[in-house]
């Protein structure tokens, strides 16, 4: 019986973990920096071969592995549920560190803060979801929390729940905030009515909206900005 041979390592030089240490995260590939994550390959496929398909599976685009579901990764021979969630892990972490620290230490002054904040959190959706940035007397984030999921065309946000958290984060004033998959950044009638609904409720618990935030890769919506608020 013939046995089944093991793919040949590379020479030290040439593995990711002995480039990274000599040379830097910098200096690898995206390949390279996938197989890190993937740790070791099967007796067919090396960490980089496996990492290679899955890039192109993404079409060499590390976007649209970003917003690929862990099942279709996992779906490879050789990586799995868990090593897709070990790299779902890593572009959200990659998220966290870009998006969340800068800005929670940062006074929000001005409708750009925001909405830089937003493009990289929600940048890899492919649902509707919408958020709420709860603030406090010096227009310093406390909380930021997506209150609703939805569909590719819309979501359904609940003032009162939107509204409780904001009690239970001793937010002084609230910025709200979606996103829109599509692209388009004009807000519907849905929207612009239900930022009247959340302006009144918050105002009978003296809580003041400062925004509402409409974000998507082509830029941003603000009603404040354009005096609808």
């Amino acid at each position: 019986m013939t046995q089944e041979r093991s793919t040949p390592s590379p020479p030290p030089e040439d593995r990711p973990r002995e480039k990274l240490y000599r040379w830097g995260c910098g200096q690898l590939s995206d390949t390279e920096l996938l197989a890190l994550l993937l740790q070791h390959g099967n007796k067919q496929r090396s960490a980089p071969q496996l990492a290679l398909e899955l890039l192109s599976l993404a079409k060499h685009n590390l976007t649209e592995l970003a917003r690929m579901h862990p099942l279709q990764m996992s779906r490879i021979k050789g990586i799995g549920k868990a090593r897709a969630a070990q790299i779902m892990a890593a572009f959200e972490l990659g998220r966290r560190r870009y998006a969340g620290p800068p800005l929670q230490k940062t006074q929000v002054s001005k409708s750009s803060d925001i909405a830089k904040f937003l493009q990289v959190s929600l940048q890899d959706r492919q649902q509707e979801v919408f958020g709420v940035l709860y603030l406090n007397r010096a227009n310093r984030i406390n909380h930021f929390e997506i209150v609703s999921e939805g569909g590719i065309t819309g979501t359904v946000a609940d003032p009162r729940i939107i509204l409780k958290k904001a009690l239970e984060q001793n937010a002084v004033s609230i910025i709200v905030c979606h996103n829109h998959p599509s692209g388009n950044l004009q807000p519907s009638r849905a929207d612009e009515q239900l930022t009247q609904r959340l302006k009144e409720a918050a105002q009978l618990l003296d809580i003041h909206m400062l925004d509402h935030v409409i974000v998507s890769e082509q830029g941003y919506y603000s009603f404040a900005d354009q005096g609808l608020i």
